[in-house]
């Protein structure tokens, strides 16, 4: 195979992991092509230009990153963690080198991450480089030294040759796995300074013992600045990696900085033990570069750059030559490995630490080494390659032959081995050879001038990919239905499709939880730091293969509950004495049963009405309430729905108020019902305002509407009864003629001052008036200057941005609207805001009502009828036609042992149990949070109930009750076993954009660093194989959290860039309080599908790719997906024949940018694109804006800012970086 592409690895990490057996192993993304690199992309052209020395620029996020500082093996533990190993491991084994999986890389173009389509194998490309064997360091910061970095490589052939000659898929693959290699630093090297011996290339090995690679042997992209401008694009979406192998060419001489190093490692790092790891899980690891290869050195796109050179010397076992230097490039030599002997395993996030130095840049055009692939099967990835022949030994370091020994102060790292996941690079050409004194471990034999080895980066392939763990999830539990009667099983994620069969606990459509094994002590859970959380949703809408939650009616006496906690009947009650009694679940209280109730138990104690029974046998289902459990002891009132339209010179002017009232016309035939044969009783009204407020009497008697003013806007009172709320089907002419008039009414007006406070005050006198629950529809231009109750004032400061008073700016202006919300959930008053903003308008204040009455809140900003007018419309659409229920109720019983301590959405709490809602509709959640209070045992598990007392919009009031058992286990192996990432970033990022509310946004950064950072410490510590401290070993089910935590600390909220608004951020923080768990899956980690892969036979979607940008390909066209937009990304070299099917017109320069839908052409591409993009729309809550972003455009750079797995312009970090980041804290943590 092409050393181009990368070794397939099993399981992205190292070890096959369950569910990735299934797929073929060539690899991720494009297909293999003979000539090394996927078809699409041109050839390399050497390295770019410039490292820059000095510390990354920009890289505000984590300054502490190391950016290419740990050397990372991932590595992925079959039984349940997936190390990432990003540390050195033993020494190697004879034998052929454990494949990881292997998986091909294409080097930039599109990659495509998730298994193939089962057509072909799967391949993954590279990311930008090859894959090579050897370890590498993420390890962190260098020690500052001078030293400065060597040119980059020269040239892609003398890597490839170098590739050529040696197979990949002999070589072993670290025994870290693919990985990262061990930093280079972290020890000192052997005693002696490294002489340059010349690079030694690979022969080529096919049946050769592997060893490391060289990393010459692999070519990689050119190694860009990290930080700075690349000279090369970072990833060239075309390019190739390598050009064809040509002889390499000789390194340049060294750097004389490079010379002096001193020896010692910096005092930092961690050092690794030198006794291989023992953990079979897959790591990562690759050897780790030198220290001129330190990744730190050389900047790099995003990720820590790999290192240059061959395997680090495994005399030093810490991989690193000399101190690194400080935050320059690396030189590009060969990593320190030598070659014959089996690379120290790579530490798994990188390098490890160094003291003190600052974080070099990595470097963007390295890549980590390709997994072997042809080499045995991951599984061993532990095992350390054996030298390849064809590369020179270096000279023996303290008795190279076997494993080094340990050096003094390094604490024994083994070796690294050639692993999969980060390898060294060999020197290139034209670039500086290794320092002198040391030896260029696996550089070309001198025969061929040496190269110098450029700094190579992580190798993104090589650590855990979202779509991959999407891709197995929908291949493993997508075929059959998910029963809920086993306690304790994780359900499918949220990605994946599949139907539920309720069989005693609630379906995940409802409750979701972190954690489907609780610790049984409180100690155990401070140790694991796992937040017990479940997301709940309880009205979800089902698909139509699912029936809705059965109706229960147990006539005048109501539902059977429990005496001591109220916990109502559900399949935890235990009948006893012949079904006379019933033992409650939760606090273990016996009932009497009522007579009506009564039934006999057959032999096995179950009553014999059991499956007749909803509440004995399912996990969802609902109560019919009887009159104790309505306001006031009496029936409810069918809810009213009042609109409530700005009428000031903005919203007229920006066609606002005739596209309301258009639509209003239609829509009020649609309102909410629960039979679709009979008509909606809710009832309407309508309300105009600006600085005054226009109530209009809509009689059905009447010939014309009536409109009366209320101008005392300090006391507000409604001027009428009736005629105000009325039935549509009976008012429907004059209310007809109303919204005709209001836009003719009000289209010359000059006031530009608008109130708010009032008018929500006026919706809830009306609803008041009318003794029933409703909601109230404000549709709202501007910051409501006029005097007024509620008046604000311009406070947006941007220069508080990132300091200690910008908690105060998502904090409302005053307490007026607080009040204001506490007296609408008292009446069941509902409040969903459209906002359409030309500038500030303070959705932190105005914002404050809806959220806590259950509302929604919408925005527009510089609203334009032509553009915007679909969204608004669809969403408005939505939000007035969907279920819910209003004046709401929500309690969470627990079993004895925990209880709910904490909640999160759009609510309001008068106590510390009761969740209240004025509305709660199909899309909300509410996130419980639980702490223990006493122990739980195994046996029982533990168990809750969640109860929601609401009126349905016909008028009823419901109880509608959610069941949930979830195991409890005394180890914490078994909670890491059987967590949900998804649910846990869901809480996460609740968590964290509350506490924006009271602390800097940089302290909620580092708490949520640092308790991710303990959560993996500690299942390290407690669960994983003995290994390398070298190794970032990862739980199998929580691989994905580093990846989905970036993507929280980067978010708008967390840490804005330049252009975000403080509205926008108080907006998005907002709506995330109220996500579930597929919605802020979708919102922080976007769906990115390639388009031109889309086969129109088959109604399968092309399998996604990672988002990043050097997996977009010139010629592909790309649906991203971020759950609030949609942008269709059109490559430049795009093929004619398929713009013409999309777009209708031949040519790339033709297509118009600012469409915001696909002309309706008539081709199976067309018709099969436009149902794809119906069919994300229909699945979110919100309606998704379509926008064309062509490359080289504008509007990239807002394409480009969710592409997550990258660095972002306002500083936040790429997906390696931050890998290297939390392996550095998570050693930290250990040591």
């Amino acid at each position: 195979m092409n050393v181009n592409q990368q070794p397939h690895m099993a399981s992205p990490y190292g070890q096959p992991q369950p569910g990735y057996q299934g797929y073929p192993q060539s690899g991720y993304g494009g297909q293999h092509v003979p000539g090394g690199y996927p078809a699409q992309y041109a050839p390399y052209n050497g390295p770019a230009s410039a490292y820059q020395p000095g510390p990354p620029q920009g890289y505000s996020p984590y300054a502490s990153f190391p950016s290419k500082a740990l050397a990372a093996n991932l590595v992925s533990d079959l039984s349940s963690s997936s190390p990432l190993d990003l540390g050195m491991r033993g020494p190697p084994t004879s034998g052929a080198p454990p494949v990881s999986a292997a998986q091909t890389y294409s080097q930039f173009g599109d990659v495509q991450n998730g298994p193939p389509p089962m057509g072909a194998p799967p391949q993954r490309q590279p990311v930008s480089q090859p894959y090579s064997q050897g370890a590498m360091n993420l390890s962190g910061p260098q020690p500052t030294y001078n030293q400065q970095f060597g040119a980059p490589p020269t040239n892609v052939q003398q890597m490839t040759n170098q590739m050529a000659s040696m197979q990949v898929g002999t070589t072993v693959p670290s025994p870290a796995g693919p990985g990262y290699a061990p930093p280079t630093v972290s020890q000192p090297p052997a005693s002696a300074a490294y002489t340059p011996s010349a690079p030694s290339t690979f022969a080529s090995t096919t049946s050769v013992p592997p060893q490391p690679l060289t990393t010459e042997g692999v070519p990689h992209t050119p190694s860009q600045p990290y930080y700075g401008a690349p000279t090369q694009p970072p990833f060239p979406s075309a390019a190739p990696p390598f050009s064809a192998p040509g002889p390499a060419q000789p390194p340049g001489p060294p750097l004389a900085s490079q010379q002096s190093f001193p020896q010692a490692p910096p005092p930092s790092h961690p050092q690794f033990s030198s006794a291989p790891p023992q953990v079979p899980t897959a790591s990562y690891g690759g050897p780790p570069p030198s220290v001129q290869a330190s990744p730190r050195a050389a900047p790099s796109n995003s990720q820590p750059s790999a290192f240059p050179g061959g395997p680090p010397p495994t005399s030093t076992p810490a991989q690193y030559a000399g101190p690194p230097m400080p935050q320059q490039p690396p030189v590009s030599q060969p990593s320190s490995f030598h070659p014959g002997l089996p690379p120290p395993p790579t530490s798994a996030a990188g390098f490890p630490p160094q003291g003190g130095a600052p974080p070099r840049p990595p470097h963007t055009g390295l890549q980590g080494p390709p997994l072997a692939s042809q080499g045995p099967p991951m599984s061993q990835a532990n095992h350390v390659a054996p030298p390849q022949p064809g590369m020179l030994p270096g000279p023996p370091t303290s008795g190279m032959a076997g494993p080094p020994p340990p050096q003094p102060g390094m604490q024994g790292y083994p070796p690294q081995q050639n692993g999969a996941f980060g390898q060294v690079r060999g020197p290139q050409p034209g670039y500086p050879g290794p320092y002198p004194g040391q030896q260029s471990y696996g550089a070309a034999p001198a025969a061929q001038a040496p190269a110098a080895p450029a700094p190579k980066r992580l190798d993104p392939d090589s650590i855990p990919s979202p779509i991959q763990v999407i891709e197995d999830d929908k291949a493993n539990k997508g075929g059959e239905p998910f029963v809920t009667g086993v306690r304790g099983q994780a359900p499918p994620l949220v990605t994946t499709n599949f139907q539920v069969k309720d069989q005693g606990n609630a379906s995940p459509r409802f409750i979701r939880c972190t954690a489907y094994n609780m610790p049984c002590t409180s100690d155990m859970a401070k140790q694991s730091q796992v937040p017990l959380a479940a997301v709940i949703k309880p009205l979800a809408t089902l698909p139509p293969n699912e029936s809705p939650p059965y109706i229960v009616d147990h006539g005048e006496s109501g539902p059977i509950r429990c005496n001591r906690c109220k916990a109502y009947m559900c399949p935890y009650m235990q009948f006893i004495e012949g079904g006379r009694r019933f033992q409650c679940g939760f606090c273990s209280c016996v009932t009497e049963v009522p007579p009506h109730y009564f039934q006999h138990l057959d032999h096995t104690g179950k009553r014999v009405d059991y499956y007749d029974r909803p509440e004995l046998s399912l996990g969802s289902y609902e109560f019919q309430a009887t009159v104790d459990y309505c306001k006031n002891n009496k029936i409810p009132q069918p809810p009213a729905f009042i609109f409530l339209i700005d009428v000031s010179y903005n919203a007229v002017k920006n066609g606002m108020v005739r596209i309301v009232c258009q639509e209003l016309k239609t829509l009020l035939d649609y309102l909410p019902r629960e039979n679709p044969d009979v008509q909606s009783n809710i009832r309407v009204g309508f309300v105009t305002y600006n600085k005054v407020l226009h109530f209009y009497n809509v009689k059905a008697s009447l010939a014309q509407p009536q409109m009366m003013v209320v101008s005392d806007v300090a006391d507000m009172f409604v001027p009428l009864l009736d005629g105000f709320l009325v039935n549509v089907s009976e008012s429907r002419v004059v209310i007809e003629s109303l919204l005709d008039q209001i836009p003719d009414m009000f289209a010359d007006t000059r006031e530009t001052e608008t109130v708010f406070g009032p008018v929500i005050q006026a919706g809830l006198e009306a609803l008041k008036a009318a003794d029933c629950a409703g909601k109230l529809f404000v549709f709202h231009s501007s910051l409501p200057i006029a005097e007024a109750p509620g008046k604000l004032k311009n406070r947006e400061d941007k220069k508080l941005v990132g300091t200690d008073k910008e908690k105060a700016l998502f904090q409302p202006q005053v307490n007026f609207y607080a009040n204001l919300a506490k007296d609408c959930v008292a009446q069941g008053c509902c409040v969903d805001l459209f906002l359409f903003p030309n500038q500030y308008v303070d959705v932190a204040t105005l914002g404050v009502v809806p959220t806590s009455t259950g509302g929604s809140v919408y925005k527009y900003t510089y609203f334009q009828a032509q553009s915007d007018q679909e969204r608004f419309l669809n969403d408005l659409r939505k939000d007035v036609q969907k279920q819910m229920g209003f004046d709401a109720v929500m309690r969470v019983r627990t079993s004895t042992g925990i209880r709910a301590t904490d909640f999160f959405g759009s609510f309001y709490m008068s106590n510390t149990t009761d969740v209240e809602l004025a509305g709660l509709d199909c899309d909300k959640t509410i996130a419980v949070e639980f702490r223990h209070d006493d122990k739980l045992s195994e046996e029982t598990g533990a168990l809750m109930q969640c109860a929601v007392l609401y009126t349905s919009c016909s008028g009823q009031r419901r109880l509608r009750v959610h069941n949930m058992a979830v195991n409890c286990c005394a180890q914490l192996a078994d909670l890491y076993r059987n967590c949900e990432t998804d649910t846990i970033i869901n809480f996460f990022a609740k968590y964290a954009y509350r506490s924006v509310l009271n602390n800097p946004t940089k302290n909620v950064r580092d708490s949520l660093v640092n308790q991710c950072a303990q959560i993996l410490a500690c299942y390290r510590k407690n669960c994983a194989s003995p290994s390398s401290a070298g190794q970032l070993i990862l739980p199998e089910c929580m691989k994905l959290l580093p990846v989905y935590l970036n993507c929280v600390l980067k978010s708008d909220v967390l840490h804005p860039g330049a252009d975000v608004s403080l509205d926008d951020r108080a907006y998005l923080r907002q709506l995330v309080s109220a996500m579930d768990v597929a919605e802020s899956h979708v919102f922080f980690y976007p769906r990115l599908l390639p388009v031109h892969k889309l086969d129109v036979e088959s109604d399968a979607l092309p399998v996604a790719v990672r988002d990043s940008e050097e997996r977009l390909s010139k010629g592909g066209i790309y649906l991203l997906e971020t759950g609030l937009n949609l942008f269709l990304w059109v490559g430049a070299n795009a093929q004619q024949e398929l713009l013409q099917n999309i777009f209708g017109c031949p040519a790339f320069s033709q297509i118009d940018a600012n469409m915001t839908s696909l002309p309706i052409l008539d081709n199976p591409y067309s018709k099969r694109l436009r149902e794809i993009i119906e069919s994300f729309r229909a699945q979110r809550s919100r309606y998704m804006k379509l926008m064309v972003v062509k490359q080289e455009d504008k509007l990239e750079l807002i394409f480009k800012h969710f592409l997550v797995e990258d660095k972002n312009n306002s500083g936040g970090a790429s997906y390696v970086d931050f890998l290297c980041h939390m392996h550095k804290e998570i050693r930290q943590l250990l040591s």
